[in-house]
């Protein structure tokens, strides 16, 4: 990924502290586009009965989410690929439904394919096969998004959000990218293949050490997931020239990020995401714009990705239902003052199966996502909350579960950055108290109520006739590595 690195990071700002509040795809893509906490939009996993995509979510929050903003503002706003894994679905509007607030629209029913798959095009179904050069979803994103760019009207700004499959499975690379890091294994550091003895039950269950069947199937996806990706990196490179070409390049933001980590051997865990710990919870974002500074520390969530699009755009958040804030004043503080928060809510609605997985009877019911050698991923009470606090003097995770025996689990990053250790029997009740406090008033937040630690100063400089554009790639399931 060393063109989007370079394109985007490097020209502009990577931030290192990054999260998602929410571990899984369609709550997570929820979020960036409401802004909310899932306590709040109410999709709870990526089924339709979770609220994926369901009529409830259209009635409700859909038809607050930031894009109805930017088409009042009179953005051409143009959105192509993955969107909600249950969207398109008949329950949900089919193929017909466009969400509001978009002039051009070209979405994925249901979830991630590069091949065989249908797109719903401004609401008519278009299928496509299994030829490179017509059907390549990401490549056709690519191609899409530059003919908009090319029709575009030149008198009004212009908002594009990109959604590539990649790279999540099938992990279908295209041809030229196929024999792409052949020598590439996952990441032996960490806490790879490392037993989870004092965990939530979910991770006591691996095999540990990891069996060759698992090792080799979590490198042949690792290997493979970064060969999908070398073509959003071509689509970086394609999209940067080409605003370069039409002059906007210097009057445009670009975010690039992902909906939720990924893990690949962490804690004997084969791959998934779903887990509490940093490896599925950080996610990466870079940002490239005007007055953009570089060396971003301070945390930023994807609940807060909606505020500042709207803050660029020279909206009044304070206006929009959202929980998060925006962060223009931590990257720009040219054009913003503000602050950072000092913590931050992470939730999760485990799934799982009322019967047993029939490869794996043994376990029981209750469980989902089960991998080779009967690793299971998610459960029914894999569900939890944490509030995780993160600023120059305290680098703490506290995690309550809602389960049987209501475990708790807590971590000190500064000593422990792989989470090694559950501190929770160790640590002074004085500071549980505080974090079981802090979770519990995150767990009802609401708007304001979920920032009301952050202090935002006037605006001291007015954005709306000096930057306009906005391109936003949110990937699928990307995990914060940048060393291949």
């Amino acid at each position: 990924m060393k063109k989007t690195k370079d394109l985007i990071g490097n020209a502009g700002a990577t931030f290192v502290n990054a999260f998602t509040v929410t571990p899984l795809c369609c709550p997570s893509r929820s979020s960036i586009l409401t802004g909310q906490y899932p306590h709040n939009h109410g999709v709870r996993n990526n089924s339709l009965s979770g609220n994926c995509s369901s009529p409830q979510w259209q009635k409700g929050p859909e038809s607050q989410a930031f894009p109805v903003f930017l088409s009042k503002l009179e953005y051409q706003t143009f959105f192509a690929g993955k969107y909600l894994n249950q969207y398109g679905q008949k329950d949900a509007g089919h193929v017909g439904h466009i969400p509001p607030g978009w002039d051009h629209w070209h979405a994925l029913v249901g979830n991630s394919q590069y091949y065989n798959y249908s797109l719903s095009v401004n609401g008519k179904e278009e299928k496509h096969g299994d030829n490179y050069g017509d059907d390549y979803l990401t490549d056709l994103i690519t191609n899409r998004s530059l003919t908009f760019l090319d029709n575009r009207s030149p008198q009004l700004p212009f908002f594009l959000l990109l959604s590539p499959p990649a790279p999540h499975a099938p992990w279908t690379a295209a041809p030229q990218h196929q024999k792409d890091y052949a020598d590439i294994k996952a990441p032996r550091d960490g806490s790879f293949d490392k037993p989870g003895k004092d965990k939530h039950w979910l991770l006591r269950q691996p095999a540990n050490p990891m069996t060759a069947s698992s090792l080799t199937y979590l490198d042949n996806a690792y290997r493979k997931r970064w060969q999908t990706l070398a073509s959003v990196d071509d689509m970086v490179e394609k999209l940067v020239e080409k605003l370069k070409s039409i002059d906007e390049l210097n009057n445009t933001y670009i975010f690039y990020t992902s909906d939720n980590g990924y893990h690949t051997g962490q804690f004997s865990l084969p791959i998934d995401k779903r887990q509490l710990y940093e490896f599925d919870i950080r996610v990466p974002l870079l940002v490239r714009g005007p007055g953009i500074a570089p060396n971003q520390t301070a945390p930023v969530l994807n609940i807060d990705l909606a505020p500042t699009i709207l803050d660029i755009c020279g909206f009044n958040v304070s206006l929009a239902n959202v929980d998060g804030q925006s962060f223009l004043s931590q990257m720009a503080p040219s054009l913003r003052n503000g602050t950072a928060r000092p913590f931050f809510l992470v939730e999760h609605t485990g799934e799982g199966h009322l019967t047993s997985d029939p490869s794996c009877p043994s376990l029981g019911p209750g469980l989902s996502q089960c991998f080779p050698d009967c690793v299971c991923e998610d459960a029914y009470n894999n569900t939890y909350a944490c509030v995780r606090t993160l600023d120059s003097s305290q680098n703490l995770q506290y995690c309550e579960f809602a389960d049987s025996e209501s475990f708790v689990e807590m971590y000190d990053l500064k000593s422990d950055p792989h989470q090694l250790e559950n501190i929770v029997k160790k640590v002074d009740p004085s500071v549980l108290q505080v974090m079981n406090q802090r979770l519990i008033k995150l767990q009802s937040c609401q708007g304001q109520s979920c920032r009301v630690f952050v202090v935002l100063l006037p605006f001291v400089k007015d954005r709306r006739n000096t930057v306009k554009n906005l391109l936003t790639i949110i990937l699928h399931g990307k995990k914060l590595k940048w060393n291949v």
